[in-house]
């Protein structure tokens, strides 16, 4: 089964090809849900030639995520996962003096159309034209304070927030209301997570906190030896995380934190 996406940037194919590869770091996501290991992650890297790895990039290690397999720069690159069975292509077309970056994913049937070594279709098209039209700096490390809000229509109530209080969607807002799972704005360094308002999550009330913690583990003791009521233990999926209810049963979730990018 094969998959593409695409989109225009304004700058011509060997920059486009550059800041793909050479600063995957800065124009891929900087949120909680954006690394397979956010505690420790201080970025990405594009090791440069066939054979080359792309890889997470933490103060101590990394993960390899895949393999190149053609480098052509200026043209384009390919690469095998390492972590599931897809093959990834990057185009980069001449189309006047902007650049087509054309993204092709393979994967052998249907039911492996969402894993995650797809992640750069999906992404590519969303944060590396932001990047470059930001002058080719980063989204600044987000703050300790997140808030996650769900709303009956979150599409077109995030749409409003950027319009009327000035936020920033870090990927395209979708046009249908159904099915949204995440919606990121910023301001600066704080992040508000727009979700629907229904479904599994629902009971959990419209407005939740997440703070992130030095030590989560840590700070799961202390609630626990306080009576906090522990609603989901640890838990990592990305990043890493428990929630639990205060007195009055109001809802906040503790994520551990990326020490790395603060040191």
């Amino acid at each position: 089964m094969k998959m593409e996406s695409s989109v225009e940037v304004d700058v011509d194919p060997e920059t486009a090809f550059h800041a793909f590869t050479d600063e995957m770091h800065l124009w891929w996501g900087n949120g909680p849900i954006d690394a397979w290991d956010y505690s420790r992650t201080i970025g990405r890297r594009i090791e440069p030639g066939v054979g080359g790895r792309v890889l997470e990039v933490y103060q101590d290690d990394v993960l390899e995520l895949a393999r190149i397999t053609a480098w052509e720069p200026g043209r384009g690159l390919s690469w095998k996962s390492s972590i599931d069975d897809v093959t990834i292509h990057v185009h980069f077309d001449a189309v006047g003096s902007r650049t087509l970056v054309r993204v092709e994913g393979e994967v052998p049937g249907v039911e492996e159309a969402r894993r995650a070594g797809l992640a750069v279709l999906r992404m590519t098209p969303q944060w590396l034209p932001r990047y470059l039209a930001r002058g080719r700096r980063p989204w600044p490390t987000p703050d300790r304070l997140m808030v996650l809000a769900r709303y009956e229509r979150p599409a077109s109530t995030a749409r409003w927030l950027c319009e009327a209080f000035g936020f920033d969607p870090t990927s395209d807002i979708p046009d249908d209301e159904t099915n949204v799972s995440w919606i990121e704005l910023r301001l600066g360094t704080s992040v508000v997570v727009i979700q629907g308002g229904g479904g599994p999550m629902a009971d959990q009330g419209n407005l939740e906190v997440f703070l992130l913690v030095d030590d989560v583990h840590e700070h799961l003791a202390r609630a626990e030896r306080a009576g906090a009521t522990i609603v989901q233990p640890i838990k990592t999926y990305g990043f890493t995380s428990y929630v639990a209810d205060d007195p009055e049963g109001r809802r906040w979730s503790f994520v551990q934190a990326n020490l790395a990018e603060r040191a």
